[in-house]
């Protein structure tokens, strides 16, 4: 039988790397904030995208709808985020920073820019085609999604 070493299997490692980046970034936004990761999450596709939906936010940031629902109900609380009714289709609800979320999206913004460059400084030259394959593995995998 063949075995599978998961410490050499790429979706393994991949994983493994997504989850402590995130981890990691999360000491950008979460100790001055309070944000869980799909709560920064939603904060940061709606400052990109203001005034769009939870489904829409669901599918840019490849998070489950309970996640995204959760993560909009607690920026909500906090008054970060606010609901209206789409005008083309009453079932949904449009998604949009309050003037107090946008403040904080403005605040964690410089941050989370600074931390992609430490990262991409410490690659240094293995920088780009790092890049060049997180592109192609992007366009593998996420067409059409």
């Amino acid at each position: 039988m063949t075995t599978l070493r998961l410490e050499t299997f790429l979706p393994y490692r991949l994983n493994r790397l997504a989850a402590a980046v995130s981890q990691e970034f999360r000491s950008v936004y979460g100790p001055h904030h309070d944000l869980t990761i799909p709560e920064w999450r939603v904060l940061a596709t709606l400052g990109q995208f203001d005034g769009i939906s939870a489904k829409a936010i669901g599918r840019h940031s490849s998070m489950h709808k309970t996640k995204v629902s959760r993560a909009v109900r607690a920026l909500e609380e906090r008054h970060w985020l606010k609901r209206r009714t789409s005008e083309e289709d009453r079932r949904e609800e449009i998604l949009s920073l309050t003037p107090l979320g946008r403040k904080i999206y403005g605040e964690i913004v410089p941050q989370a820019l600074a931390f992609e460059r430490r990262i991409l400084a410490e690659l240094g030259p293995d920088a780009r085609p790092l890049l060049a394959a997180l592109q192609n593995l992007e366009r593998i995998f996420m067409t059409d999604r």
